[in-house]
């Protein structure tokens, strides 16, 4: 391979550098397909008992709630002890819903309620799990590297969102939803062979103080620290103000006849241009520009989805939303960076929380966002005005965030509030 195309590539020095990592990884992969896996799986099973959209549209809340609910204290906890044994902790407690959900699956006639709390209690260890693992890339890879680590989290995630429906499309359909459940349960032993690799990773510096007062430590510090502020209003923006996933079915009908074939191509393009973009994302990792990189990123997602609304060719709007999903793949990357090496490690599983509340319910309020505008509208409108109001207000965020253009490249310094 030329050098020239190794450096296009996504980088993979970190599976070379640190096998502790690489060993995170793999676990991580696996487990997230099963995940998806489940994500389905759930979705089928509570349409085959209800046969109502009330009790799907319930899904989504019951795997939000908690993780809003829980994760900032999580998050403090985190910043309070080995961030390994918290990890360890809400793993453990996700396999067990896991194998709960396919006991049920297996013997049936639960009531769906019961399915509901199975999963909540698995979002609730979830949200226990993930701040804890937003202090690892940052601890296991040298500074250079950490873009690099955190796009192949992103490029692997992508890819099993992609495969994962998919496999349990065919589970479902030869062995039925026991079968489904089992096979998520059985990849936390994935999860866990990357875990039990890791070194003890206690927090450096000032350890969180309990309860509240560590929570609203964290938030001190996300109000007063401009670059990282920023990045997380620069999210909220891209997810509140433009997802289109809700509008979807509306513009396949509006647009295109309504054809299933083309509503399902939809989400594919998206995850397409995902995989895609991090898979050639080397050059962007390697840049000392992180701030920059996320604000053209969510600033391309919002331009392509404001174009997408005012197309009528179906082929032409695929390539639309190819092009959003790899601007969004490349500003999430980015994102990442910003939060991970520009948050003192004593205060990154509580930061890590915040992003994670805002990555739960930034889609959730911006599909009801386009709902709500699409009902007293149309599809198209809701998400034309929606992506050109994304491309605002990151440049509100560029204008008013001159930190985030300056390359500030990897380090942990202090900002003007």
């Amino acid at each position: 391979m030329s050098p020239a195309l190794a450096r296009t590539l996504i980088d993979v020095r970190p599976l070379r550098t640190s096998p502790v990592y690489r060993r995170l990884l793999i676990g991580r992969t696996v487990s997230t397909l099963g995940s998806f896996m489940t994500m389905v799986t759930v979705m089928y099973q509570v349409w085959d008992m209800t046969r109502s959209t009330v009790w799907t549209g319930a899904v989504g809340v019951a795997q939000a709630l908690p993780m809003i609910g829980f994760g900032l204290f999580a998050g403090a906890w985190a910043d309070r002890t080995d961030r390994r044994r918290v990890y360890l902790t809400g793993t453990a407690g996700s396999a067990a819903c896991s194998l709960l959900l396919a006991v049920q699956g297996f013997t049936g006639h639960v009531p769906v309620a019961v399915v509901l709390a199975l999963v909540a209690a698995q979002s609730a260890f979830a949200a226990i799990g993930a701040p804890a693992s937003g202090v690892f890339v940052p601890r296991l890879l040298p500074k250079d590297q950490v873009a690099a680590g955190l796009a192949l989290n992103q490029v692997t995630g992508q890819a099993m969102m992609l495969l994962g429906p998919a496999v349990a499309g065919v589970v479902l359909g030869w062995w039925g939803i026991g079968v489904c459940y089992l096979l998520d349960t059985l990849s936390f032993g994935a999860s866990f062979y990357g875990a039990f690799g890791l070194p003890p990773l206690p927090p450096e510096g000032e350890k969180s103080r309990p309860g509240l007062h560590g929570m609203f430590d964290g938030l001190r510090f996300l109000a007063g620290h401009r670059v990282v502020r920023g990045a997380l209003i620069t999210d909220m923006a891209a997810t509140v103000l433009a997802m289109p996933v809700s509008l979807f079915p509306l513009i396949n009908a509006e647009r295109f006849g309504g054809d299933p074939r083309t509503l399902g191509l939809f989400l594919s393009a998206l995850a397409v241009g995902g995989v895609t973009a991090t898979a050639l994302s080397g050059p962007v990792t390697r840049l000392a520009r992180p701030g920059s990189v996320m604000l053209c990123g969510a600033a391309g997602w919002g331009a392509a989805l404001a174009c997408f609304g005012l197309l009528t060719s179906p082929w032409a709007g695929l390539a639309l939303l190819a092009l959003a999903g790899a601007a969004d793949a490349t500003s999430v990357v980015a994102r990442s960076t910003i939060v991970q090496t520009r948050t003192p490690d004593a205060l990154l599983g509580r930061v890590t929380a915040a992003e994670q509340i805002i990555g739960q319910a930034g889609p959730n309020l911006g599909n009801l966002r386009g709902g709500l505008v699409a009902g007293w509208t149309s599809g198209a409108t809701a998400l034309f005005t929606g992506g050109l109001l994304c491309v605002l207000a990151v440049a509100g965020v560029g204008a008013s965030t001159p930190e985030l253009r300056a390359g500030t490249g990897a380090g942990v310094t202090p900002d003007e509030p």
